[in-house]
């Protein structure tokens, strides 16, 4: 009633009330069709976009529309799937570092240069992988890996073929050569045996100059409740050995407790992890291992440090392995793993110095580096995206105008009526970005006034708003994509004024006692 066209004779207004209209119109045509209303119902415009609909057979519950939906996104994916390969990759650098701790300095200090300690890279290891998906139950896997250690190394390449034989297993087949070792036949088997409880089973024929070794491995799992998994492994062949262990693993914490018996290594082991509820998913853990090779003690943190990227360090301290520093970076499917041998020896200054270090480090680069980059890139991001909404927002701008200047004479009614009950009169309204924090005086405010559009929403002397975006309101828009936004109002009610300030996707209800200015104020 508010936009129909007949109600306005200014040529101006009439025109743009003609445009509103329209749009009402189509709102009212997806609305008042049961199966586009329960599409928009659940996935919004996106989902009356989506191709397919036209073959779905009409008259449909709202159920059947998301599960036709869902079939319709699966197919989608699917043909996506064809073209992704799911690249994974692991980089590993090993330092040797004991010069920093363990100096011969009578030995060398006639040498030129001695008086530098000499770091060297010691070990390398470059592995990757990539799959390619062949149909919806066959995969082809490729990997590769190259290792070197003090200047002696060398390669394999392996290639698998993976099939999905039924909901409750799969079986892959793999073939490898390479250059230190002959081929390579291998195959796994995974089944789950009952909801709770999965087997997986690795056989491997490795051919050499020195005949064939086989090696089969074997893992039966088991949930013991809803947190906590059960493992028990055997290993025959190279490196046999029986191995049980119990992993627990929830919200906030990851515990570990393993117990092997094998040839040549036998240890215990027990490892916890705390997992801290922040955006930056920060984790610090710690672990004993105490075996036939002596005991390790490690402990360290991990966390985000952008979207795709986690960032660790781990000190080790053993017996008789010495002191290292183990600083790793996932990036995306990446891995990039330095591991810095510090001393041979029980040191506890490089016990201070692989503790400590590392923390400086990173606050200093988080400070200096990391926050003004995702700061800049948030910005880049931010603009991005105003630039390619830049003619959807100015034609929204446009519209929201025309809707205030259409809703004057229904508003001066409005407030007439409120007037003469001593009902809820909106005095002021704003919405947009707000800065109320001292830290973030210099960003800039970009609020737009909506006292008159929300003046219109009164009825009966209350405002009722649900859990949706205030930018979809009539006489609304957007002041700033991508950014926090809040709504503010200033009204008046049995003539004491109130004042509330709400979240974009929060419910308001007005009017309210807690929303009461103090007078005394």
């Amino acid at each position: 009633m508010l936009y129909h066209p007949d109600k306005h004779r200014d040529p101006e207004l009439k025109t743009q009330a003609e445009r509103l209209f329209n749009l009402v119109h189509q709102a009212y045509e997806v609305l008042s069709d049961p199966q586009t209303r329960a599409i928009y119902d659940i996935y919004g415009r996106r989902g009356l976009e989506m191709e397919g609909w036209e073959v779905v057979e009409r008259k449909r519950t709202p159920a059947e529309i998301r599960e036709e939906f869902e079939r319709l996104q699966r197919e989608r994916e699917e043909r996506r799937l064809q073209q992704r390969t799911n690249p994974k990759g692991t980089i590993s650098v090993g330092i040797d570092a004991t010069d920093l701790f363990d100096r011969y300095d009578e030995e060398y200090e006639d040498v030129p240069g001695s008086s530098f300690p000499q770091i060297e890279i010691n070990k390398m290891h470059i592995s990757q992988s990539i799959e390619a998906p062949l149909t919806a139950t066959d995969t082809a896997i490729l990997s590769g890996n190259l290792s070197t250690q003090n200047g002696n190394g060398g390669g394999s390449i392996n290639f698998a073929l993976r099939r999905v034989t039924s909901a409750k297993g799969w079986g892959e087949m793999e073939f490898g050569a390479g250059d230190l070792q002959g081929p390579l036949f291998g195959l796994k088997i995974f089944r789950n045996l009952t909801p709770r409880c999965f087997i997986t089973t690795n056989c491997a024929l490795q051919f050499s100059s020195r005949g064939i070794r086989p090696g089969l491995t074997t893992v039966l799992a088991r949930n013991l409740d809803k947190n906590t998994m059960g493992y028990l492994q055997w290993r025959w062949g190279i490196q046999s050995a029986m191995n049980t262990s119990i992993v627990r693993d929830t919200k906030t914490s990851h515990f570990t407790v393993a117990l092997q018996l094998g040839i040549p290594h036998s240890f215990m082991m027990v490892s916890y992890q705390h997992k801290f509820q922040d955006e930056d998913q920060t984790r610090v853990k710690g672990s004993l291992k105490a075996g036939f090779f002596g005991t390790i003690v490690e402990y360290g943190a991990e966390r985000k440090i952008s979207r795709h990227s986690i960032l660790g360090a781990t000190v080790s301290v053993g017996v008789p392995q010495g002191v290292s520093l183990k600083i790793k970076l996932n990036r995306a499917s990446q891995t990039y793993f330095f591991p810095v041998h510090l001393t041979d020896q029980l040191l506890p200054s490089a016990v201070f110095y692989a503790t400590v270090g590392p923390l400086v480090i990173y606050f200093a680069m988080h400070r200096l580096i990391i926050k003004p980059y995702l700061r800049a890139q948030k910005e880049r991001e931010l603009e991005k995206q105003r630039e390619s909404t830049a003619s959807d927002i100015l034609q929204k701008k446009q519209e929201a105008e025309a809707a205030v200047r259409l809703m004057q004479e229904s508003v001066r009614r409005i407030i007439e009526a409120e007037e003469a009950r001593m009902g809820l009169i909106v005095v002021n309204a704003w919405y947009g970005k707000f800065v109320n924090d001292n830290s973030r005086k210099n960003e800039k405010v970009k609020v737009i006034d909506v006292t008159v559009p929300l003046q219109c929403l009164v009825k009966d002397s209350k405002l009722i708003l649900t859990e949706a975006s205030k930018a979809g309101l009539p006489g609304f828009y957007d002041p700033c994509v991508g950014e926090e936004k809040n709504l503010k109002v200033l009204y008046q009610f049995r003539g004491v004024l109130h004042q509330v300030m709400s979240a974009d996707n929060e419910a308001l209800r007005i009017p309210k006692q807690s929303h009461r200015i103090d007078a005394d104020g």
